[in-house]
């Protein structure tokens, strides 16, 4: 039963941090790792898995932010979506590889939604993107490098 739950919350955190919500995955990953009782493999497929997931749920809020942007409520400003919207033009599909970086990652998954990226290409970049983050993080942990 531990085993599952461990896999769960470590999908959970996953997610959380991939989306707008304050979330840190990095740490329930490396207590995992150190912890030894789960194939190091198996916990960065469901770390990705679940970032990757996290992140296509800004893609797809990205994908409906024209139909909410003159809403009262939206949280940004038409002047921020537009410099957002234009830093993403000027870099193209390629600072999807930043989606890793706190900060700045989740929003550029929501924009590139709203400029409509492929699916297939936004899976691919910000796949390659956080799972190599977790790697990274795992070979610094275990010490492969």
């Amino acid at each position: 039963m531990f085993e599952f739950s461990a896999y769960l919350g470590l999908f959970g955190a996953a997610f959380a941090a991939a989306t707008l919500l304050p979330a840190q995955s990095e740490a329930v990953l490396v207590g995992l790792l150190l912890h030894g009782a789960q194939p190091a493999a198996a916990l960065l497929l469901v770390a990705t898995l679940g970032n990757v997931l996290g992140s296509l749920v800004n893609w797809l809020l990205g994908r409906s932010v024209e139909r909410l942007r003159h809403k009262r409520w939206f949280p940004v400003s038409d002047g921020q979506l537009e410099r957002a919207q234009r830093r993403y033009h000027r870099y193209g599909r390629w600072s999807l590889l930043l989606s890793w970086v706190p900060i700045i990652g989740d929003p550029i998954t929501v924009i590139a939604g709203t400029l409509r990226e492929p699916l297939w290409s936004f899976l691919l970049l910000v796949t390659l993107a956080k799972g190599g983050r977790y790697l990274l993080l795992a070979a610094i942990t275990l010490g492969w490098l």
